[in-house]
């Protein structure tokens, strides 16, 4: 009886989890191999065991609630470990398969993450990316997200991060801004000249543009008609119009610069970068599918030819 009882429970779990990996129960039911009513019943029997209703649910989709995100987490970590601890003792090696939940920054998903998927799924078809891009914070257990990709080193040891690259940060304005307002000289000249900000949704603050002067990094606050929130994209596109100088980096204004659309100011003031990272809770047992796409990344940005084109 304790065993059928466990299987049940078992069971029960898995079916919550692909319900709330696939926000609806029919496409959780066609996934596994049952019916909606079946998966329905099972979810009904666990939240009536843990006295807690785990999802909202309407005549299209269902979606979790704040009980169900923390339960889900917690049973989406047990079932990996369950999976894998049999694969490690029956010798099976299996392909990464299920949802992969990765939250990637505008400037980063479009330019380096994005472009990449394809490649990704045709090594691991099993792999379904949701992928969310926004510069905003995340919450990795509330929200349920396997990994994430930010501009910076973590500020919580609870993460572990593992760097990507050092992109590089150069300030660019359009040809006709220039000749209308001016080539900047010099960082204090800035003052002069209309500075695109972008706000950091952290922080509620324009990110500070960064320079080298007497080969000492420095922060200036600079100051224009434009701020931007959400999409620091933005900034790319204002510039390109003439609306004035815009900090950005490197990798998003390339074909710009190729094609003078953008001209780069300031060089001699230069050579600053940001770490974009690769982020996911310190301790938590990775999936196959989390390690994969990890160390795919690690790999691509390994083999990826320098801002130079050199190799």
């Amino acid at each position: 009886m304790r065993r059928h009882f466990e299987d049940v429970l078992v069971g029960s779990i898995e079916l919550f989890c692909a319900a709330a990996e696939y926000g609806s129960f029919t496409a959780a039911a066609n996934a596994v191999g049952v019916t909606p009513a079946a998966v329905s019943r099972s979810v009904s029997r666990l939240e009536a065991r843990l006295g807690a209703r785990l999802f909202v649910r309407t005549t299209r989709q269902v979606s979790l609630t704040d009980d169900g995100r923390r339960y889900f987490e917690q049973c989406r970590q047990a079932l990996t470990q369950l999976i894998d601890a049999e694969r490690a003792v029956t010798g099976q090696q299996s392909m990464p398969s299920g949802v992969l939940r990765i939250s990637v920054p505008t400037t980063y998903g479009h330019h380096r993450v994005l472009p990449l998927l394809p490649q990704f799924r045709a090594l691991y078809p099993e792999v379904r990316v949701d992928v969310h891009v926004s510069n905003r914070n995340i919450d990795f257990v509330d929200e349920g997200y396997d990994l994430a990709i930010r501009a910076r080193e973590p500020a919580d040891s609870s993460f572990v991060a593992r760097k990507l690259e050092d992109a590089e940060l150069v300030v660019v304005a359009a040809p006709g801004y220039l000749a209308r307002a001016g080539m900047p000289d010099s960082i204090a000249s800035l003052a002069q000249h209309d500075c695109i900000n972008f706000v950091l949704p952290s922080t509620g603050r324009p990110i500070p543009w960064l320079f080298r002067e007497k080969g000492k990094l420095i922060e200036v606050a600079a100051t224009g008609s434009y701020c931007l929130y959400e999409d620091i994209l933005a900034g790319v596109t204002l510039a390109r119009s003439g609306a004035g100088l815009f900090q950005a980096y490197r990798f998003t204004i390339e074909e710009d610069l190729r094609n003078k659309s953008l001209v780069e100011v300031l060089s001699a003031h230069g050579g600053c970068s940001r770490p974009f990272s690769v982020m996911y809770p310190h301790g938590r047992h990775l999936s196959l599918k989390v390690r994969a796409f990890v160390d795919f990344l690690l790999d691509a940005r390994s083999r990826a030819p320098a801002p130079d084109g050199s190799a």
